[in-house]
Protein backbone atom coordinates (compact mmCIF):
# COMPACT_ATOMS: atom_id res chain seq x y z
CA UNK A 1 0.00 0.00 0.00
CA UNK A 2 1.44 3.62 -0.90
CA UNK A 3 1.48 5.92 2.05
CA UNK A 4 -0.60 8.59 -0.05
CA UNK A 5 -3.30 6.22 -0.60
CA UNK A 6 -3.57 5.72 3.16
CA UNK A 7 -3.51 9.89 3.54
CA UNK A 8 -6.40 9.73 1.07
CA UNK A 9 -8.26 7.27 2.64
CA UNK A 10 -8.35 8.89 6.35
CA UNK A 11 -9.14 12.13 4.78
CA UNK A 12 -12.47 10.20 3.34
CA UNK A 13 -13.04 8.95 6.03
CA UNK A 14 -12.39 12.06 8.57
CA UNK A 15 -14.64 14.26 6.27
CA UNK A 16 -16.90 11.35 5.19
CA UNK A 17 -17.41 13.05 1.36
CA UNK A 18 -14.48 12.99 -1.42
CA UNK A 19 -15.76 16.29 -2.07
CA UNK A 20 -14.23 17.97 0.96
CA UNK A 21 -11.34 15.43 1.44
CA UNK A 22 -10.66 16.54 -1.71
CA UNK A 23 -10.53 19.94 -0.80
CA UNK A 24 -8.63 19.55 2.45
CA UNK A 25 -6.16 17.63 0.19
CA UNK A 26 -5.73 19.96 -2.86
CA UNK A 27 -6.97 17.32 -5.15
CA UNK A 28 -9.92 17.04 -7.55
CA UNK A 29 -12.52 14.67 -6.44
CA UNK A 30 -12.00 12.34 -9.24
CA UNK A 31 -8.64 11.48 -8.03
CA UNK A 32 -9.55 10.85 -4.49
CA UNK A 33 -12.06 8.57 -5.66
CA UNK A 34 -10.01 6.45 -7.93
CA UNK A 35 -7.39 5.93 -5.32
CA UNK A 36 -9.68 4.68 -3.19
CA UNK A 37 -11.14 2.58 -5.47
CA UNK A 38 -7.88 0.79 -6.31
CA UNK A 39 -7.66 0.88 -2.13
CA UNK A 40 -10.34 -1.16 -1.97
CA UNK A 41 -9.62 -3.38 -5.60
CA UNK A 42 -6.11 -4.18 -3.49
CA UNK A 43 -7.35 -5.12 -0.51
CA UNK A 44 -10.17 -6.72 -1.78
CA UNK A 45 -12.44 -5.00 0.66
CA UNK A 46 -14.86 -2.47 0.69
CA UNK A 47 -13.70 0.15 3.39
CA UNK A 48 -16.99 2.64 2.71
CA UNK A 49 -20.51 2.54 2.89
CA UNK A 50 -21.88 5.12 0.51
CA UNK A 51 -25.12 6.72 1.65
CA UNK A 52 -26.44 9.65 -0.61
CA UNK A 53 -23.65 11.99 -0.83
CA UNK A 54 -22.49 10.57 2.85
CA UNK A 55 -19.41 8.20 2.90
CA UNK A 56 -18.68 5.92 6.49
CA UNK A 57 -16.25 3.78 7.48
CA UNK A 58 -17.15 -0.29 7.10
CA UNK A 59 -16.29 -2.94 9.07
CA UNK A 60 -13.17 -3.49 7.04
CA UNK A 61 -12.57 0.62 7.04
CA UNK A 62 -12.64 0.79 10.75
CA UNK A 63 -9.51 -2.13 11.39
CA UNK A 64 -7.22 -0.33 8.54
CA UNK A 65 -8.02 3.45 10.08
CA UNK A 66 -6.06 2.43 12.96
CA UNK A 67 -3.25 0.61 10.67
CA UNK A 68 -3.45 3.69 8.82
CA UNK A 69 -2.83 5.93 11.18
CA UNK A 70 -0.03 3.93 12.92
CA UNK A 71 1.58 3.67 9.90
CA UNK A 72 1.68 7.29 8.98
CA UNK A 73 2.76 8.26 12.06
CA UNK A 74 5.77 5.79 11.86
CA UNK A 75 6.41 7.22 8.71
CA UNK A 76 6.68 10.81 9.94
CA UNK A 77 8.70 9.60 13.23
CA UNK A 78 11.12 8.30 10.42
CA UNK A 79 11.18 11.15 8.46
CA UNK A 80 11.71 13.56 11.25
CA UNK A 81 14.57 11.09 12.84
CA UNK A 82 16.42 11.47 9.82
CA UNK A 83 16.24 15.00 8.74
CA UNK A 84 19.47 16.99 10.16
CA UNK A 85 17.71 20.49 9.39
CA UNK A 86 15.94 20.29 13.25
CA UNK A 87 12.50 20.35 14.02
CA UNK A 88 10.36 20.16 10.89
CA UNK A 89 7.33 18.17 9.66
CA UNK A 90 3.91 17.82 11.23
CA UNK A 91 3.12 17.55 14.75
CA UNK A 92 -0.32 16.57 15.88
CA UNK A 93 -1.57 18.11 19.50
CA UNK A 94 -3.94 17.35 21.56
CA UNK A 95 -5.13 19.39 24.53
CA UNK A 96 -7.44 20.01 27.28
CA UNK A 97 -10.41 22.88 25.80
CA UNK A 98 -9.25 24.87 29.30
CA UNK A 99 -5.88 24.85 28.26
CA UNK A 100 -6.07 25.64 24.46
CA UNK A 101 -7.48 28.77 25.57
CA UNK A 102 -5.38 29.79 28.46
CA UNK A 103 -2.05 28.43 27.86
CA UNK A 104 -1.28 27.22 24.32
CA UNK A 105 -1.49 30.92 22.29
CA UNK A 106 2.14 32.43 23.57
CA UNK A 107 4.01 28.94 24.09
CA UNK A 108 2.77 27.96 19.96
CA UNK A 109 3.26 31.46 18.94
CA UNK A 110 7.44 30.84 20.22
CA UNK A 111 7.10 27.55 19.04
CA UNK A 112 6.14 28.96 15.52
CA UNK A 113 8.81 32.03 15.83
CA UNK A 114 11.57 29.33 16.90
CA UNK A 115 11.23 26.63 14.43
CA UNK A 116 8.29 28.05 11.22
CA UNK A 117 8.71 24.59 9.36
CA UNK A 118 7.01 22.70 11.83
CA UNK A 119 3.10 22.40 11.29
CA UNK A 120 0.82 22.01 14.47
CA UNK A 121 -2.17 20.32 13.71
CA UNK A 122 -4.10 20.83 17.28
CA UNK A 123 -7.29 18.92 18.37
CA UNK A 124 -9.19 19.37 21.80
CA UNK A 125 -10.89 16.60 24.16
CA UNK A 126 -10.96 15.07 27.57
CA UNK A 127 -7.86 13.99 29.23
CA UNK A 128 -9.23 10.32 28.72
CA UNK A 129 -10.03 11.04 24.99
CA UNK A 130 -6.49 12.37 24.15
CA UNK A 131 -4.66 9.78 26.06
CA UNK A 132 -6.20 6.83 24.02
CA UNK A 133 -5.46 9.02 20.73
CA UNK A 134 -1.78 9.57 21.65
CA UNK A 135 -1.75 5.43 22.61
CA UNK A 136 -3.69 4.83 18.96
CA UNK A 137 -1.38 6.75 17.12
CA UNK A 138 -4.38 9.12 16.44
CA UNK A 139 -2.11 12.16 18.03
CA UNK A 140 1.54 12.97 18.51
CA UNK A 141 1.26 14.26 21.81
CA UNK A 142 -1.48 15.60 24.27
CA UNK A 143 -1.51 18.14 27.18
CA UNK A 144 -3.25 16.24 29.86
CA UNK A 145 -4.18 17.00 33.71
CA UNK A 146 -4.72 14.09 36.45
CA UNK A 147 -5.48 15.04 40.21
CA UNK A 148 -3.96 12.14 41.46
CA UNK A 149 -0.44 12.40 39.52
CA UNK A 150 2.27 13.86 40.77
CA UNK A 151 4.98 15.91 39.50
CA UNK A 152 8.03 15.27 39.32
CA UNK A 153 8.33 11.19 38.07
CA UNK A 154 4.78 10.75 37.92
CA UNK A 155 3.47 7.47 36.88
CA UNK A 156 1.07 8.71 34.71
CA UNK A 157 1.25 4.43 32.90
CA UNK A 158 -0.89 3.63 36.38
CA UNK A 159 -3.35 6.44 35.60
CA UNK A 160 -3.57 6.83 31.48
CA UNK A 161 -2.01 3.57 30.26
CA UNK A 162 0.84 1.67 29.69
CA UNK A 163 1.86 2.66 26.85
CA UNK A 164 2.22 6.42 27.46
CA UNK A 165 4.83 8.34 29.09
CA UNK A 166 5.02 12.27 29.86
CA UNK A 167 6.97 15.01 31.00
CA UNK A 168 5.15 17.79 33.90
CA UNK A 169 3.85 21.40 33.08
CA UNK A 170 2.43 22.92 35.06
CA UNK A 171 -0.36 22.86 37.98
CA UNK A 172 -3.69 24.36 37.60
CA UNK A 173 -5.14 25.24 40.83
CA UNK A 174 -9.19 24.12 40.50
CA UNK A 175 -12.13 26.52 41.24
CA UNK A 176 -15.08 25.53 42.18
CA UNK A 177 -17.57 28.23 40.74
CA UNK A 178 -21.23 29.01 41.60
CA UNK A 179 -23.98 31.35 40.44
CA UNK A 180 -24.14 34.85 41.58
CA UNK A 181 -26.50 35.45 44.25
CA UNK A 182 -27.93 32.57 46.74
CA UNK A 183 -28.98 30.20 44.18
CA UNK A 184 -28.11 26.19 45.05
CA UNK A 185 -28.21 24.83 41.73
CA UNK A 186 -28.46 20.90 41.82
CA UNK A 187 -27.11 20.78 38.58
CA UNK A 188 -22.85 20.47 37.74
CA UNK A 189 -21.85 21.73 34.20
CA UNK A 190 -18.86 20.12 32.63
CA UNK A 191 -17.44 18.45 29.64
CA UNK A 192 -17.89 14.40 29.17
CA UNK A 193 -16.76 12.19 31.29
CA UNK A 194 -13.30 10.91 30.56
CA UNK A 195 -12.82 15.37 31.64
CA UNK A 196 -10.10 15.09 34.89
CA UNK A 197 -11.55 18.09 35.81
CA UNK A 198 -15.17 16.49 36.39
CA UNK A 199 -13.11 13.53 37.92
CA UNK A 200 -12.18 15.95 40.48
CA UNK A 201 -15.36 17.67 40.84
CA UNK A 202 -17.30 14.43 41.49
CA UNK A 203 -14.49 13.36 44.19
CA UNK A 204 -14.86 16.93 45.99
CA UNK A 205 -18.01 16.41 46.10
CA UNK A 206 -18.18 13.19 47.65
CA UNK A 207 -15.47 14.04 50.06
CA UNK A 208 -18.13 17.07 50.99
CA UNK A 209 -20.73 14.46 51.60
CA UNK A 210 -22.54 14.81 48.73
CA UNK A 211 -23.03 12.41 45.91
CA UNK A 212 -22.39 13.68 42.43
CA UNK A 213 -25.07 10.90 41.24
CA UNK A 214 -28.02 12.91 42.64
CA UNK A 215 -26.73 16.10 40.82
CA UNK A 216 -28.00 16.85 37.61
CA UNK A 217 -24.53 16.43 34.89
CA UNK A 218 -24.76 19.52 32.11
CA UNK A 219 -22.68 18.16 29.80
CA UNK A 220 -21.11 20.66 27.72
CA UNK A 221 -18.30 20.81 24.52
CA UNK A 222 -16.26 24.71 25.68
CA UNK A 223 -15.67 26.41 29.12
CA UNK A 224 -17.98 29.37 27.71
CA UNK A 225 -20.90 27.27 27.57
CA UNK A 226 -19.91 25.88 31.27
CA UNK A 227 -20.13 29.45 32.46
CA UNK A 228 -22.83 30.86 30.95
CA UNK A 229 -24.42 28.15 32.42
CA UNK A 230 -23.41 29.39 35.59
CA UNK A 231 -23.71 32.98 35.32
CA UNK A 232 -27.22 31.99 34.68
CA UNK A 233 -27.62 30.45 37.84
CA UNK A 234 -28.37 26.81 36.06
CA UNK A 235 -25.29 25.34 37.30
CA UNK A 236 -22.13 24.86 39.37
CA UNK A 237 -19.12 23.50 37.95
CA UNK A 238 -15.40 23.12 38.61
CA UNK A 239 -13.05 25.23 36.37
CA UNK A 240 -8.98 26.22 36.24
CA UNK A 241 -8.23 29.42 37.55
CA UNK A 242 -6.08 30.17 34.33
CA UNK A 243 -9.93 29.95 32.52
CA UNK A 244 -11.54 32.41 35.27
CA UNK A 245 -8.60 35.09 34.85
CA UNK A 246 -9.24 35.40 30.87
CA UNK A 247 -13.07 36.61 31.87
CA UNK A 248 -14.34 40.22 32.77
CA UNK A 249 -17.36 39.49 34.80
CA UNK A 250 -16.40 36.09 37.56
CA UNK A 251 -18.90 34.43 39.59
CA UNK A 252 -18.44 33.38 43.58
CA UNK A 253 -15.63 30.38 43.52
CA UNK A 254 -13.52 28.52 45.93
CA UNK A 255 -10.27 26.20 45.80
CA UNK A 256 -11.21 22.68 45.97
CA UNK A 257 -7.49 21.59 45.53
CA UNK A 258 -4.41 21.35 42.05
CA UNK A 259 -4.48 19.25 39.10
CA UNK A 260 -1.22 18.59 37.84
CA UNK A 261 -0.57 18.69 33.79
CA UNK A 262 1.64 16.76 31.61
CA UNK A 263 2.59 16.49 27.95
CA UNK A 264 2.32 12.79 27.61
CA UNK A 265 3.64 10.69 24.21
CA UNK A 266 3.86 7.39 23.36
CA UNK A 267 6.98 5.63 25.39
CA UNK A 268 10.19 5.84 23.28
CA UNK A 269 8.91 8.42 21.16
CA UNK A 270 10.67 11.24 21.49
CA UNK A 271 11.46 13.56 18.89
CA UNK A 272 12.71 16.72 18.18
CA UNK A 273 9.34 18.43 17.27
CA UNK A 274 7.88 16.95 20.61
CA UNK A 275 11.29 18.54 22.68
CA UNK A 276 10.83 21.50 20.70
CA UNK A 277 7.33 21.33 21.87
CA UNK A 278 8.09 20.55 25.33
CA UNK A 279 10.86 23.83 25.30
CA UNK A 280 8.63 26.34 24.03
CA UNK A 281 5.77 25.04 26.79
CA UNK A 282 8.30 25.50 29.50
CA UNK A 283 9.73 28.86 28.35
Amino acid sequence: MDLSDLRIFLAVAREQSVTRAAQALDRVPSNVTTRIRQLEDHLGQALFMREHKRMTLSDAGRRLEDYAQRLLALADEAEQALRAAGPQGRLRLGSMESTAASRLPLPLARLHARWPAVEIQLRTGTTRFLADAVASHALDCAIVAHPSAQPPGARLDEALGAALEGDYLFTEELLLITPPGNAAPRALATFARGCAYRDRAEQWLRDAGEDPARLQMLELGSYHAILACVMAGSAMAVLPRSVLDLQTLTPPSRVIGPAHCFLIRRKGQDSANYQALLSALRD
